[in-house]
């Protein structure tokens, strides 16, 4: 029974690309008219941008389980104990907790550098505590 549950992984992560390719282009239109004609407190540039940095955060912290092994092994030193790969944390939010412990590697540190000169102290701001 175990190695049937097992397999769930495989089966589901190709299901949910051809869900997202198929699925995401009607939808982005979608959401792109709703909040075209959505009335409330904001503007359509501010309701429009929200959607497009909760997309941004979802993207990244898709990166961060995707890229985990990779990004664990170039950019934080053996003994960090916050590591990449977790479903709910932005990569930005690993780099701030391990710049702060001084975990990072010498790329760690220079990514953390170009993201901080693109937004000043991006990688401080971005830490996420854990949600109770």
């Amino acid at each position: 029974m175990k190695s049937k549950t097992q397999l769930w992984g495989f089966l589901l992560f190709p299901l949910s690309l051809l869900l997202l390719f198929s699925s995401a282009p009607i939808g982005w239109v979608y959401a792109m008219i709703a909040l075209a004609f959505k009335r409330g407190e904001a503007s359509l540039l501010r309701r429009w941008h929200r959607y497009w940095l909760r997309l941004a955060v979802s993207i990244d912290q898709l990166g961060n389980v995707m890229l985990q092994y990779l990004l664990n092994d170039l950019l934080l030193r053996e003994a960090s104990t916050d590591r990449f790969g977790h479903e709910d944390e932005t990569i930005s939010s690993v780099l701030g907790k391990n710049l702060k412990n001084n975990h990072l590697s010498g790329v760690g540190k220079f990514l953390a550098r170009a993201l901080d000169l693109l937004d000043p102290n991006h990688v401080l701001d971005s830490i996420e505590h854990p949600r109770n």
